[in-house]
């Protein structure tokens, strides 16, 4: 059985030498992701063009996903390059010192109304919490603060308020050119770094679609006020990535394995993709092994429901790019094994043809021994909503439309096939349905496949039909 979690990976330096991303695609990759908050847009496009040809090359449909850097707040730079800060030092962000000219007392910071955000007593994390300061005062635009955790604090480490509440916007204007630049390459997901509200969702696709994009919209959890709203999230949204860097540092680690679960768990419920992020394998940075406390955390994600899991640092520049995918893929098989009834929707009312049609048959397929679900798609709605049932079934996205071969790479147990119905009549189309399967090796002789569709084939939206079908017998009735 094919493994049914999909793998996002971060492409970068490590991933540019000769040979390096056919390596991960032969070991799992489903998604290729670009950190916009790193290199030019000359050198991304480079590794779009290189993703597009390995794929092809392949045989292989592969995703990419536009990260924009969005708000993030950082420090400015040291005279010295870092400071030692010790437990009680009085240390001050200052707006108005030079953003490279910061010393023992005190550093600049990219955003100049951070003062306008804060309050005495306001908890200020810098460096992913390595370092955390209290607030003492304000006086114009110094902070004063005091240093409750120390440390060497270097330059340019970003700044989060525990608890959330910094209103830098969602966008910046670099977001905004690298918007144009994920419509230009044709980006399949565009994510959006930052969230607050469903409005920045809602105002990030609508540049993305002026720009010409026609791609889904990830929406980034991170910051501890879009839990607040984090329902309208996901509605607006076509995939939420629960990342668990920033977020943890806003909201404080020992919260986040609940939030992950509860957010898995909205998203499913609401036909959202989910991908899982943060640290998942970061010890393969530099070795080419998990950790057993990484194994069980790549595990436990994919038995929440998770569609993706994605790695960072460990693939754009860490040692092992191909090593981390296969032991991401090893781990994500295995833990796929233990599975548990699902409940999706048993008790709602559908309020589309198709939906019901989508529903229908992962039932059925999940109580008759179905071997496979072949699904003719335009849009790729349909394994959608599918993919949120849980099964063992493989859902096979049998499209002409090339986008949504792509787009659907990162759908939790749907697999993409090129497939054009083209002029065919319905028994025809069955017949062929079937003898894919077949070269595939997904069935035999003897098995059932379920086969949904439209009866006016190559419109979106207008599946209305489902087929039961014995392998073997497919050729006498093709003539029915």
């Amino acid at each position: 059985m094919p493994r049914r979690t999909k793998i996002v990976a971060t492409l970068g330096p490590a991933t540019d030498a000769p040979g390096v991303l056919e390596d991960m695609v032969a070991a799992g990759l489903n998604v290729a992701r670009l950190n916009m908050s790193h290199d030019t847009h000359e050198r991304q496009r480079k590794r779009v063009e290189r993703v597009r040809n390995v794929a092809k090359a392949m045989k292989t449909p592969l995703g990419v996903l536009v990260d924009l850097q969005g708000p993030k707040i950082r420090i400015g730079r040291f005279e010295q390059d870092s400071v030692a800060l010790a437990v009680g030092d009085a240390f001050a962000i200052d707006l108005d010192c030079p953003l490279d000219s910061g010393d023992q007392t005190r550093v600049g910071c990219t955003y100049g109304a951070l003062a306008d955000d804060l309050m005495a007593g306001d908890l200020l994390m810098l460096d992913d919490g390595a370092i955390e300061l209290e607030v003492t005062g304000i006086d114009g635009c110094c902070i004063d603060c005091k240093v409750l955790i120390g440390g060497k604090l270097s330059n340019n480490k970003g700044i989060n308020k525990r608890g959330g509440g910094l209103s830098a916007p969602a966008l910046t204007d670099k977001d905004k050119a690298d918007i144009e630049f994920a419509a230009q390459v044709e980006a399949d997901y565009l994510a959006v770094s930052f969230v607050r509200s469903a409005e920045d969702v809602e105002l990030a696709r609508q540049l993305f679609v002026q720009a010409g994009g026609n791609g889904g919209v990830v929406a980034k959890i991170e910051r501890a006020e879009a839990l607040e709203h984090d329902t309208d999230i996901i509605k607006a949204s076509d995939v939420i990535m629960v990342a668990r860097g920033d977020l943890g540092v806003e909201i404080g680690d020992a919260e986040l394995p609940a939030v992950q679960k509860r957010l898995i768990s909205e998203a499913r419920d609401l036909d959202c993709i989910v991908i899982t992020a943060t640290q998942m394998m970061q010890s393969m940075i530099d070795n080419p092994m998990p950790t057993r406390a990484e194994v069980f955390d790549v595990a436990n994600a994919v038995l929440d429901g998770t569609d993706a899991v994605m790695l960072s640092a460990e693939s754009s520049v860490g040692r092992y790019p191909a090593k981390v995918v296969a032991a991401m893929s090893r781990i994500c098989a295995e833990s796929e094994n233990y599975r548990r009834k699902s409940n999706h929707r048993l008790d709602t009312r559908f309020e589309r043809v198709d939906e019901a049609i989508a529903m229908s048959a992962m039932y059925a397929a999940n109580h008759l021994g179905v071997k496979a679900v072949a699904a003719l798609t335009e849009s790729g709605s349909t394994v959608k909503w599918m993919s949120r049932l849980n099964t063992g079934i493989p859902i096979y996205a049998m499209t002409r439309v090339v986008h949504t071969r792509r787009k659907v790479t990162l759908y939790r147990g749907v697999y993409p096939i090129n497939f054009d119905v083209g002029n065919q009549n319905i028994h025809e189309v069955n017949r062929e349905v079937i003898e894919e399967l077949l070269r595939q090796g997904t069935v035999v002789d003897g098995d059932l496949v379920i086969i949904t569709k439209g009866d006016r084939g190559g419109v979106e939206g207008q599946t209305n039909i489902m087929k039961i079908m014995r392998v073997g017998e497919h050729k006498r009735l093709a003539g029915d």
